[in-house]
């Protein structure tokens, strides 16, 4: 069987475990899978409008819709004008809100026992590997374009001589190494076609 087809295979099944938590975490907390992203994205995020959420999480309009219409039945967000457009609403999670979605942010502990198994070399490694399919991911459009080192315009690959930390980040002057690399990072700022870094 060929390398990426067994990559492939090994990521399935790291899904399914996943979405097996998914599922029990939110049923734990009387919502759907889709509810439950929509309420952690907003928690995590802070205010969006619609379909800034539904490109987020990767769901059409309509099914975005469906489940904010459920939080918002269920008080867990609550609809806002943009104070930047009078016309436009805004979604935000309520307290209640919050505080369901940071039970729902919890990483189940066996699939965090698994990635400690890993030495710290492997783990950076893995990450590494993970950000650039990702990247890849992105690139092809079959994900929207996440907040992460390598789609950022202060991310310089391999600007350091030091193997431990080769990266640069402009945005915070500091080095770092494969193990830093950030998946979600709230300063990001989304390189154009031109300077998209590549590590």
């Amino acid at each position: 069987m060929p390398a990426n087809t067994q990559i492939a295979t090994a990521l399935s099944k790291i899904g399914m475990v996943l979405r097996s938590e998914q599922w029990q975490q939110a049923e734990a907390n009387s919502l759907t899978p889709t509810q439950a992203q929509i309420l952690v994205h907003l928690a995590a995020r802070g205010p969006a409008r619609l379909t800034e959420v539904a490109r987020e999480i990767a769901v059409t309009q309509p099914t975005a819709s469906d489940a904010v219409a459920a939080l918002v039945r269920k008080r867990h967000v609550e609809k806002c004008r943009d104070p930047g457009d009078g016309r436009a609403v805004l979604l935000q999670a309520t307290a209640p809100g919050r505080r369901a979605a940071q039970a729902l942010a919890v990483w189940p502990d066996a699939l965090l026992g698994a990635i400690d198994v890993l030495e710290p070399a492997e783990q950076a490694a893995f990450l590494k590997g993970l950000s650039k399919m990702i990247r890849a991911l992105q690139q092809r459009g079959a994900i929207p374009v996440q907040r992460m080192c390598l789609s950022c315009r202060h991310f310089r690959p391999y600007a350091h001589a030091d193997a431990a930390q080769p990266h640069h980040c402009t945005f915070v002057d500091a080095a770092f190494g494969d193990a830093d690399l950030r998946l979600d990072c709230g300063d990001h700022a989304e390189a154009g076609a031109s300077e998209a870094p590549v590590a």
